[in-house]
């Protein structure tokens, strides 16, 4: 049977869940109460189902506590894939950028990512993203440049000719609406005033009688038709 390997001697129990009550990481906290059981005396067997784990992963706990005490039970972020271009690599990378391409050996007039990717593999054999490449670049200091898109079609000083209307368009309809606010204010000061429908009780017999409405059929010229003539009266055979 495999003895089990013993806790550092630089800790206790109380220690242990002094730093537990301390810590705000739950796991560091679950690890370090089960190695507390071991501390007090108890099996490793105990000290699992304290953790909620199996026996290895509790050896596995005492060797991270053992070599880094009690920060060694705190789960780190993993290292990820190491980068494939080296500082080598990058200073080559940053003088064809400084330089520019070449039209006649590389086929373009300006670096694009993808463009980037096929000479790190003609000169380096190194297969590499557009995405991993791009964070390269911006970790060195290089910043993705857009043109403005253009048609192929358009004709040169369009983009002008069409400022220049447009400034005139505005211009005309701000005028409009300057002439029609004008004229709604004329109107709303040569509307006549309200009139009382009602004589007040103070007004005198010279008080101008009020104003009403004249009704359509007023207005209306007359009409004329031809006189009716009575029905003819039925007759009882």
């Amino acid at each position: 049977m495999r003895k089990p390997i013993p806790l550092r001697l630089d800790y206790d129990a109380a220690r242990l869940r002094r730093i537990a009550r301390e810590s705000e990481d739950a796991d560091q906290v679950r690890r370090l109460l089960a190695l507390a059981v071991i501390y007090d005396g108890g099996s490793r067997t105990q000290a699992a189902e304290v953790g909620g784990v199996t026996l290895q992963v509790v050896r596995d706990w005492v060797l991270r506590f053992n070599a880094e005490g009690a920060e060694g039970l705190i789960d780190r972020k993993a290292p990820g894939q190491p980068s494939r271009l080296k500082d080598e690599h990058r200073i080559a990378l940053a003088a064809m950028v400084e330089n520019g391409p070449i039209p006649a050996v590389h086929g373009v007039v300006r670096w694009r990512v993808i463009d980037l990717c096929q000479w790190v593999w003609d000169e380096f054999a190194i297969i590499i993203s557009q995405q991993t490449l791009s964070r390269e670049l911006r970790a060195m200091g290089y910043r993705k440049l857009s043109a403005r898109p253009r048609h192929h079609a358009q004709a040169p000083g369009a983009i002008e000719a069409f400022k220049k209307v447009f400034r005139t368009a505005g211009k005309h309809r701000a005028q409009a609406r300057r002439r029609s606010q004008q004229f709604r204010n004329l109107v709303r000061r040569r509307r006549p005033g309200s009139v009382r429908r009602t004589r007040s009780p103070g007004a005198g017999p010279s008080a101008v009688a009020a104003r009403r409405h004249p009704r359509i059929s007023e207005l209306l010229p007359p009409t004329f038709s031809a006189p009716s003539v009575p029905k003819r009266e039925r007759r009882w055979v």
